[in-house]
């Protein structure tokens, strides 16, 4: 059995799991043999493009989350002006704090390939809970990352609410430093309705504590410019 096999069953059975699917219900969705989908998961046959694309339709899950393997993250390359706090990087954080739960919200971007005009496409992995499963979370993001001289822009879709297009906004991204704060903006289901928030992103992962709680959390400055400008904003 080949790394990449073992691998890819991994992410089969992490994300069937996921939607609550038996082996049956998921061989009845794809017509393939309950055996067939079995030995997908233990690595034990490859997938083909074909069953890959209906197995990522079947989980609704974008066919890259089935590809991704670690050790092939693609790097932010320190050329074509890609500003410097994102420059070498293939997986960064970020951190929001949610007041309807009292919680941190945590996520992981991972950096999958660059695209056409200097993008590069990036899955999000927002709200896990254990970091060596961070696959496994409330919501999943793919989309792409762009760099333009003011400001680094973050366009995601959410996979399992398309009406959901998210965005996060870095200002000075050309600036080096351990953390940067953005603004993201996407749509809440608990209640439904738009959202804006402040996220902090860090290169390495943070230390959840009070500290980081109170960075998260708006504060009396942030109150301030929201009536000076009537508008929320994160700099």
């Amino acid at each position: 059995m080949s790394e990449i096999n073992i691998h890819i069953g991994k992410q089969i059975r992490t994300f069937r799991k996921i939607r609550k699917l038996t082996l049956s219900e998921l061989s009845d969705i794809l017509h393939k043999s309950k055996s067939t989908i079995s030995k997908y998961e233990r690595g034990e046959i490859s997938v083909d493009i074909e069953t890959m694309y209906e197995i990522a339709d079947a989980l609704r899950i974008h066919v890259e989350q089935l590809l991704y393997y670690p050790r092939k993250r693609t790097v932010i390359s320190s050329q074509n002006n890609s500003p410097a706090f994102f420059s070498g990087v293939s997986q960064f954080y970020s951190y929001l704090y949610d007041g309807r739960s009292n919680n941190i919200i945590r996520c992981v971007f991972d950096v999958l390939s660059e695209a056409e005009n200097h993008q590069y496409k990036i899955m999000m992995y927002m709200n896990y809970k254990d970091f060596d499963n961070y696959q496994n979370c409330e919501n999943t993001y793919w989309g792409f990352i762009e760099h333009y001289d003011a400001l680094t822009r973050i366009s995601l879709n959410n996979r399992d609410t398309p009406m959901e297009k998210a965005n996060a906004q870095i200002l000075a991204s050309y600036l080096d430093s351990d953390t940067k704060w953005g603004l993201f903006n996407g749509f809440s289901s608990r209640p439904m309705m738009p959202i804006a928030i402040k996220m902090l992103f860090s290169k390495t992962r943070l230390k959840e504590d009070a500290a980081l709680i109170n960075q998260l959390k708006v504060s009396k400055d942030d109150v301030r410019l929201l009536k000076l400008y009537n508008m929320l904003s994160a700099t």
